[in-house]
């Protein structure tokens, strides 16, 4: 399985990519730079790719797991509540394509402020 390290500001974050075309898309981008935005407990970054919504896309998603914002051209990562989750869930601002999921603890995420660095690039096993 394909894998990724991501670092985001101070925090440095591992991940395994699925066998999807978005995650296709995103490794054959690598490596890239971003800048971070947040919105509640959620982190998300514009990235280098355009992708249709694939079929089981969603909008709430599990912590760890990693989500492209087909509307935004945008990776989206979701730690906790965002403004529109109903409770304690994850709800994304809208269905994403999830191709991914994060092999380190993503509740670092809380430390990202808006406009710090981002830095994408393959992992090597």
């Amino acid at each position: 399985m394909r894998k990724l390290t991501m670092t985001i500001g101070a925090v440095v974050i591992r991940a395994e990519l699925f066998d999807t075309p978005t995650a296709e898309a995103i490794h054959a981008a690598l490596p890239f730079q971003a800048v971070a935005s947040t919105w509640g407990e959620e982190v998300y970054f514009a990235v280098p790719v355009d992708m249709p919504r694939e079929a089981d896309a969603r909008e709430v998603v599990e912590a760890g797991e990693l989500a492209f914002w087909v509307e935004g051209s945008s990776i989206a990562i979701g730690f906790g509540p965002t403004p529109i989750s109903r409770g304690d869930e994850i709800r994304l601002a809208a269905p994403t394509n999830i191709w991914g999921r994060a092999l380190d603890d993503v509740g670092r995420l809380a430390a990202v402020r808006e406009g710090d660095a981002i830095n994408l690039a393959a992992l090597d096993d």
